[in-house]
């Protein structure tokens, strides 16, 4: 299992040296020219968990929120419902589009020109069931169809004409970070939930990915032409996994085998759409052999730390962080923020290189999806 892991790994570019050493002047002159130039898409809509999540949960009963302190202390308005420190990988990608970040759906009233919108919600994930044992989320169904009730009802007023309207959805960017839920709160998790007890690893997994396709094939009839969608990262490497009692490595590579089973079958099924369903773009997002490398060779990545939270969490180091404790103070050397999410730097990594770079998302990177 490691070996395939690492042997995945490989693909990271050996140039990754040289984008990390330009992302956060690159990220920051995007930001201030964005108003000066044209958008390179008219909109990036964000589905997902709490890896994209912008706000969506903290107007959901669940006990999955992160709006206090100190999440969000390392983000311009501060705390805002974001699960990391600072940007999600979809609040940079914004950036490198020229957009601004894609405002929670949940909480966002639409009126003149959008620019996108977040629909993300932490805790869920593919399957309806995920994430329901912490309270309420929006699962991909759900997004799905707020997205739908969107382009029927609330989307059109804002344009001139349909045709308008379908340029707009055809030119926009669809990005997807969804699926570790179903493994880390559901498939791992046997006392709540029956589908580990029902499905072996790899029918799992083909349920996963058969959901997943429906769903995307929904937005596509509602107009979506430009997806992205990431892997599902290396779970066995979080803290919250890695972590456990009686767990002594770096990873655990029976979660990492399971996901594995999951992105294997991913990039087979985006090609099949992309040939089958005519005007469209799927492009995969390979989260996952970068963020293994990066978690078993930080330095490459200009980090100190991959094993733990920067902030104090429940659980000594496998949770959430624990409300206004201070966190770490070299926040931007660490991997993970608390005991499941990676932190800023490790966001704009992913961004950054999907942004450029076709070994990490392919057939096309982003700069190039948008040219399509």
């Amino acid at each position: 299992m490691v070996g395939n892991m690492r042997n995945r790994s490989r693909m990271v570019p050996k140039f990754v040296a040289f984008f990390l050493l330009v992302i956060r002047l690159q990220t920051q002159v995007v930001v201030c020219s964005s108003s000066l130039h044209q958008p390179l898409a008219p909109a990036l809509y964000a589905f997902g968990d709490s890896l994209f999540d912008s706000g969506n949960n903290n107007a959901l009963p669940t006990l999955a929120k992160c709006n206090y302190l100190p999440y969000g202390d390392d983000f311009p308005k501060g705390v805002t419902g974001r699960f990391t420190n600072g940007r999600t990988a979809a609040d940079l990608l914004a950036e490198f589009l020229g957009l601004p970040y894609p405002p929670p759906f949940l909480s966002f009233r639409m009126s003149g020109v959008i620019t996108g919108l977040n629909f993300a919600s932490g805790a869920c994930g593919i399957l309806p069931e995920t994430g329901n044992a912490l309270g309420k989320c929006l699962n991909l169904d759900d997004q799905v169809r707020l997205f739908e009730s969107a382009t029927l009802h609330d989307l059109p007023r804002l344009f001139k004409s349909s045709n308008e309207l379908s340029s707009y959805l055809a030119k926009s960017i669809f990005a997807f970070a969804i699926g570790s839920n179903d493994y880390l709160g559901n498939y791992l998790n046997p006392v709540l939930y029956s589908t580990s007890k029902t499905y072996e690893p790899q029918p799992f997994a083909k349920l996963l990915v058969a959901s997943l396709s429906r769903q995307l094939e929904r937005l596509y009839n509602a107009g979506a032409r430009k997806f992205v969608v990431f892997e599902i990262g290396p779970i066995g490497c979080i803290p919250t996994i890695a972590k456990q009692p009686n767990h002594d490595g770096v990873c655990d590579g029976g979660p990492n085998l399971l996901v594995s089973y999951f992105n294997q079958m991913l990039q087979p099924m985006l090609q099949n759409m992309t040939s089958s369903l005519a005007g469209s773009m799927f492009v995969l997002g390979r989260a996952n052999g970068l963020g293994y490398d990066a978690v078993i060779n930080p330095s490459r990545y200009g980090l100190t730390d991959s094993r733990n939270p920067c902030c104090t969490t429940w659980g000594n180091g496998t949770l959430t962080c624990i409300p206004l404790f201070t966190p770490c103070l070299d926040v931007d050397k660490r991997f993970f923020w608390d005991g499941y999410h990676p932190t800023e730097v490790v966001n704009s990594i992913l961004a950054s290189l999907c942004f450029n770079d076709t070994k990490v998302c392919s057939p096309v990177n982003i700069q190039d999806l948008v040219q399509i």
